[in-house]
This record gives structure tokens, C-alpha cells and sequence, in this order.
């Protein structure tokens, strides 16, 4: 049963779920996000961190051994050769909690996808 989910309501809420550690990479991948995208709107989806502007920016979010960044097909295949050392999907990666999190990879994917979503914008 799934009496006993979690429903966040923002992201300071999914942030406080989790343990110290958990909570300082969770807030500094928040704070590249907002640093790359700042006119970017917070949001929870899916009951994820998300970041929108003109439509969806990226996600993320933490599991018990990686962080799972969400950053669309399109944020995936631009850094197809920066993340080939990462699981992952067609729009999505896996970093390791056992190894650094790549907070500036994470920053330019971010910025490659609000200028994505400002162009579509345009449109």
C-alpha cells in the first residue's frame, strides 16, 4: 500500500526528508541550478525537484546509491560524451553518491537546456 508515501509540496520539503549528507548535495545541485538558469521556477513534479521555464528545464532527485538528474533527451545527447561514464537513459543520469558530483557538468547541461527552452519560447 502506499499509505505511508510522501507527498512534497516544494523543495525544501523533499530536501528535509533526507539525511545531512543527502541534504548538502541536494541543496548545492539546487543552488547550480538556480545560478545557471535564474529566471527558471521551482516546482515539485512527479514528486521530484523540478526547474521550468518555458515548459520543463530538468529534474532531479535522490536514490540510495546515485542522484538522478533528469535533464530531457535533449540535455543527455548534447553531453552525450561528458556522461558515456554514467548510467543512464534517453533523458536521464545516474551520478554515483560514491564519487564527486559533477556539480559543474550538472551547471552547463542546465545551461544548454534554458537556452533550449528560451528558444522554444521565442517560437
Amino acid at each position: 500500500m502506499e499509505a505511508n508515501k510522501t507527498t512534497y509540496q516544494t523543495i525544501d520539503e523533499y530536501i528535509a526528508d533526507f539525511p545531512p549528507d543527502l541534504q548538502a548535495i541536494l541543496t548545492k545541485i539546487r543552488e547550480v541550478i538556480r545560478e545557471a538558469a535564474p529566471d527558471a521556477k521551482e516546482k515539485i513534479s512527479y514528486q521530484m525537484p523540478a526547474f521550468e521555464l518555458n515548459g520543463n528545464l530538468v529534474y532531479y532527485a535522490a536514490f540510495k546509491k546515485h542522484i538522478g538528474f533528469y535533464p530531457t533527451a535533449g540535455g543527455i545527447a548534447a553531453f552525450h560524451e561528458e556522461l558515456s561514464g554514467y548510467k543512464g537513459a534517453k533523458g536521464s543520469v545516474q551520478f554515483p553518491l560514491n564519487k564527486p558530483i559533477p556539480y559543474e557538468l550538472i551547471k552547463r547541461i542546465t545551461e544548454y537546456r534554458a537556452a533550449e527552452n528560451r528558444e522554444k519560447g521565442k517560437k
